[in-house]
């Protein structure tokens, strides 16, 4: 069972999460923030990975600490859930339509952290988030997990539809990415034999 539970403590957030990513798309999601939450819920139920997120942050402030430090974190524990990453698949490409949208996100559990966003809103804030705050959400999630992500909204004109699709989008890429093939179950996904090395371009 690959499962992990971590906690970020700092002077503006205090987070736990647990993730397993073995599961069945279980999610018990507490952050302040109803539309992360959301966004949580669907990244769980879609990827199949269980996560129970407890988030307590200065939104008095705003939202931005919390929203980022969900992300690092989130991303730090399924990245020590991963272990050794022997036999995953290692990449993962989903589109995913949303009414009038269609989001692509890919991903190479390669860790070498990076993220390419190309996703545009009409509107600053969706409920009470900024909608800034995503690409926020996707870098920090992305840096903490180790993982190569690509997120581009091909087109769409809803912009809870673009965000929402780009979550089930994720979810979909990591459900691909985390599969253990069981041809090669004891292999790293790597002609170098190691995952991780900024000169591993393989």
């Amino acid at each position: 069972m690959r499962s992990a539970t971590c906690n970020r403590a700092t002077k503006e957030t205090e987070i736990s999460v647990s993730v397993n990513l073995d599961g069945q798309g279980v999610y018990d999601v507490e952050t302040g923030i109803g539309f992360l939450d959301h966004m949580m819920e669907q990244l769980s139920r879609h990827s199949l990975i269980d996560i129970t997120i407890r988030a307590e942050g200065d939104l008095h402030i705003d939202y931005h600490h919390t929203v980022e430090d969900v992300g690092i974190i989130l991303g730090q524990t399924m990245k020590e859930a991963m272990g050794d990453l022997r036999g995953i698949t290692r990449y993962g490409n989903a589109v995913i339509p949303m009414d009038e949208c269609l989001t692509r996100a890919s991903v190479d559990i390669s860790g070498r952290p990076f993220l390419v966003w190309k996703v545009d809103f009409s509107r600053d804030k969706l409920g009470d988030m900024d909608t800034e705050l995503f690409q926020e959400w996707f870098r920090a999630f992305a840096f903490g997990a180790g993982i190569t992500l690509h997120m581009e909204n091909i087109y769409g004109e809803n912009n809870h539809h673009i965000i929402e699709s780009s979550y089930k989008a994720l979810a979909r890429a990591l459900r691909e990415a985390l599969e253990i093939d069981p041809r090669t179950a004891d292999a790293i996904p790597s002609t170098k034999g190691v995952i991780g090395d900024k000169t591993d371009l393989s």
